[in-house]
């Protein structure tokens, strides 16, 4: 898991289809009323961006890319 490697949801891009919380198994997003929130960014698996290749509207980048 990384601490110093997490999503960032682009507020301003993301629908609220939760297709980043519904795909992620390790707990890093939870439901909000606008967006997924990033509750949990150490739960993160580094480098992995499964949630960022299902967003429909590429809202999520990463703290932590160069």
């Amino acid at each position: 898991m990384a601490a110093t490697w997490y999503p960032i949801i682009d507020e301003s891009k993301c629908v609220n289809c939760n297709a980043c919380a519904d795909f992620c198994t390790h707990g890093v997003y939870t439901k909000g009323d606008s967006a997924p929130k990033v509750s949990s960014p150490d739960n993160c698996v580094e480098f992995c961006r499964g949630c960022s290749k299902i967003c429909p509207t590429e809202a999520i980048s990463y703290f932590g890319d160069h």
